[in-house]
């Protein structure tokens, strides 16, 4: 079999742990990629990577540097024809880094006797992805997660494009495969569901120890993880006199607003931001907290989230679960099951669920050992490395080798 390589925009990063791990698993596996990244992480918390995954990347040139470095080989005729004449032809038209990205891969690429290219999010990388096969032909396939394609960026490659040039499109979601293969219905056959995989062993089962209860949530201060319905339903907690206090780990454009709703709330001594924290960190809030909320709403845009790895990870820590019911979160939280659904923009509804589960602990726990079993059986990361080892080993047989709509076997 051909060698496969991974490009990422940037990598490792701690807003994409789930490329990080997927990256570990193959490895453990003996199924080692090369890894190359356009950027290099930087203001990045710490994190505990394993040091031999993080040397194995190999980085891009800086922009400058790397333009220097074609323009070079395109005057001395290093380039196969059609790279030169495409690069020649595109100028400094916009995106026009993509194209010089590809060339500096691609040899690169060949060297390593790599045939099968995979990025993750249908953004810059998959582009770069995209000219690599057209001036080497070596083919690539990507994994779309959400907005890059529920409302994808204005790229000059489009989103159609780029899907019919890649020989597999992975997702995560079924979701994901329906919403792709409406809007595709051409390229139906590429489209395929590989669950993002978590550590299960990582994840011990909450002990709900702390007092006040802890609501714990997670993702970045954006506006499609609902934070700002979950300050305004802590709001209506406390006026009801409930005992708790909340936790939203992460960071974000929305950190001034959400401090500033958090103290006009008085909520000050309630509802706290903590900023980003390493995977070990949030592993143990998570063992001592005793709700996860994430009340994801749609975007004015119509992005919104697909399947949030980190209501898998609270499920793996046996914790009940409140969300919404938008993209594949039903996937994960099924109502009255393992969590409980509300409907989005519904803070009301969303204190309401809350406040149900904080009142009577045999209900949490019940969703919550639930839940750990549905992680447990869908989203281990060893079942998922083994869905795309297989992928990467016959890519233009997805849909032939799926089981039922959407996922492998």
């Amino acid at each position: 079999m051909p060698g496969v390589a991974y490009l990422f925009e940037r990598f490792p990063s701690f807003t994409q742990t789930f490329c990080y791990r997927e990256i570990a698993e193959l490895r453990r596996q003996n199924f080692a990629p090369a890894l190359f990244s356009v950027r290099r992480p930087k203001g990045e918390p710490p994190q505990d990577w394993d040091p031999a995954i993080a040397a194995a990347v190999e980085y891009f040139p800086e922009d400058d540097e790397l333009v220097r470095e074609i323009d070079r080989a395109l005057r001395k005729g290093k380039l196969p024809q059609v790279a030169a004449a495409e690069i020649k032809r595109w100028g400094r038209e916009t995106d026009f880094l993509r194209l010089y990205q590809a060339a500096w891969l691609g040899p690169r690429l060949q060297t390593l006797g790599v045939g099968h290219l995979h990025a993750h999010f249908a953004g810059l990388a998959a582009r770069t992805a995209y000219w690599v096969e057209r001036f080497f032909g070596i083919g690539f396939s990507f994994t779309a997660h959400a907005n890059d394609f529920f409302s994808p960026k204005p790229f000059t490659i489009s989103l159609g494009k780029l899907i019919g040039a890649a020989r597999a499109v992975v997702t995560v979601s079924d979701f994901g495969v329906a919403f792709l293969r409406e809007n595709f219905p051409s390229e139906r056959q590429k489209f395929l569901r590989v669950y993002n995989g978590i550590d299960l062993a990582r994840f011990q089962p909450a002990t709900f120890a702390d007092t006040p209860p802890l609501i714990l949530s997670i993702g970045r201060l954006i506006e499609k993880k609902g934070f700002e319905d979950l300050v305004a339903a802590s709001a209506l907690l406390a006026e009801q006199g409930i005992p708790f206090r909340a936790e939203i780990i992460g960071e974000g454009p929305l950190a001034k607003e959400l401090n500033a709703q958090i103290a006009n709330a008085g909520l000050t001594t309630r509802v706290f931001l903590t900023g980003p924290l390493p995977q070990s960190e949030i592993i143990a809030r998570l063992a001592r907290a005793s709700i996860f909320a994430l009340p994801c709403v749609t975007e004015s845009g119509g992005g919104m989230d697909n399947l949030p790895t980190v209501i898998m990870e609270a499920m793996a820590a046996a914790l009940p679960v409140v969300s919404t019911p938008l993209g594949g979160v039903p996937e994960m939280v099924r109502e009255g099951e393992t969590g409980i659904l509300i409907p989005e923009r519904n803070p009301a509804a969303l204190a309401a669920a809350l406040r149900r589960l904080l009142q009577n602990r045999e209900v949490a726990h019940s969703l919550g050992e639930a839940g750990r079993r549905r992680a447990t059986e869908l989203f281990a990361i060893e079942k998922s490395a083994e869905q795309l080892q297989r992928l990467f080993r016959h890519p233009e047989r997805s849909e032939a080798e799926s089981n039922g709509p959407a996922g492998l076997p």
